[in-house]
């Protein structure tokens, strides 16, 4: 662990905000974020830790806090108990898309879609990164912790993280803290080993995004270069000379809903059903028990409904932006709000308020943003 002299946040993050916090902090290791998070709980001082920063969005004025950089790095092969598969463990500062390009590379399938993703390794589990319908989740074994509460470095499950869309125990949703206060040391992933001969893509919105028309195999390191394309023509990949990649990726999540307000919005707005848990245990007490179980009855399934049309269809374009404001709507995207220059966080926040009445006022609907506030109010 070594304190560092605080760099502002503006140049830590892809939105580009934030001054520089009272305290810094960097840990290169395990050993040394262990340390560092020991240190600060116990002065009893306000903190967060920082990885890539692609999905804070930092307010102007100082943090008056501890700010712990993870820095972490490494990737380990492990042996999987499945048949055909192996495990790769790595460490939580490690970049996502290294570790995507490490396992296309080497033919380990199963996160090849979540190509391009910004940030770090121990960030995806908080969120349950995904995209084009594949989601850490699928492939995520366990994670090693550093529990606040206890002061402890726990094995957890990925069954005990509470894995939602976009979401997860450990995430701190804006409005709210998280149900569990721990910090990722490392992420464990089981992946399916397929070689050169590629795979057989599934997933309904995959398959749409690649183009694929038929069932033959494709190389994962296709699979890899179609979905950086993809996110490049979006402007989803961080480019200094881009200000349309300024952002935080998609700052409002797609909403979710249940199929009656569904049903209230025009039917050309793009949904996607969001499948029940069907596995639900049925406790029946001994002295109701008649012999028959009865038939499990599946809920309403919620609808997931895409932001990105609400937003467009309630009057914000593609390079909208308010007057003599420096935030924009991303010119290739409707669903990424970006830093064109200067802009504060007071002028970001306030693009976003607009674009939230504008839609809560056409449809009814609230959208939620997706980055990590600190010191920023909606």
């Amino acid at each position: 662990m070594t304190q560092i002299e605080p760099i502002r946040l503006a140049e830590l993050t892809t939105l580009q905000t934030g001054a520089a916090p009272a305290r810094m902090v960097e840990a290169m290791t395990a050993d040394d974020l262990v340390a560092a998070l020991r240190d600060v709980w116990a002065s009893g001082d306000e903190w967060f830790v920082l990885g890539g920063g692609s999905n804070l969005f930092a307010g102007d004025a100082p943090f008056d806090g501890t700010v712990v950089r993870i820095r972490t790095n490494g990737i380990e092969e492990l042996p999987s108990p499945h048949p055909g598969r192996i495990r790769l463990r790595a460490q939580a500062g490690h970049d996502w898309d290294a570790l995507v390009a490490y396992a296309v590379e080497r033919g380990y399938a199963g996160i090849e879609a979540m190509s391009g993703i910004p940030g770090t390794v121990g960030a995806a589990p908080v969120q349950n990164v995904g995209a084009y319908g594949q989601e850490i989740q699928e492939t995520l074994v366990e994670v090693e912790l550093l529990d606040e509460h206890s002061g402890e470095v726990v094995t957890t499950p990925a069954a005990d993280l509470g894995l939602g869309f976009r979401t997860s125990v450990l995430k701190h949703h804006y409005g709210s803290v998280a149900e569990r206060r721990a910090v990722i040391l490392s992420v464990t992933l089981d992946l399916a080993v397929t070689g050169d001969a590629g795979r057989v893509v599934r997933g309904e919105q995959l398959r749409r995004a690649l183009g694929l028309t038929n069932d033959d195999p494709v190389p994962l390191a296709w699979v890899r270069e179609r979905i950086l394309s993809t996110r490049a023509a979006k402007g989803m990949l961080f480019d200094p000379a881009d200000p349309d990649t300024h952002g935080a990726g998609s700052f409002f999540q797609n909403a979710i809903v249940p199929e009656s307000v569904a049903r209230t919005l025009p039917p050309e707005c793009p949904r996607w059903p969001v499948t029940p848990d069907l596995d639900t245990i049925t406790v029946i007490p001994l002295d109701a028990y008649y012999g028959l179980v009865p038939k499990p009855e599946a809920p309403p399934s919620d609808v997931k409904v895409s932001a990105a049309w609400l937003i467009e269809h309630a009057g914000i374009r593609k390079g909208f932006r308010l007057p003599r404001s420096r935030a924009g709507v991303s010119t290739k995207h409707a669903l990424a709000l970006t830093n064109r220059g200067g802009a504060t966080a007071g002028e970001i926040a306030e693009l976003a308020r607009f674009i939230q009445s504008r839609v809560h006022s056409e449809f009814g609907l609230l959208l939620q943003p997706e980055p990590v506030l600190v010191d920023v109010e909606l």
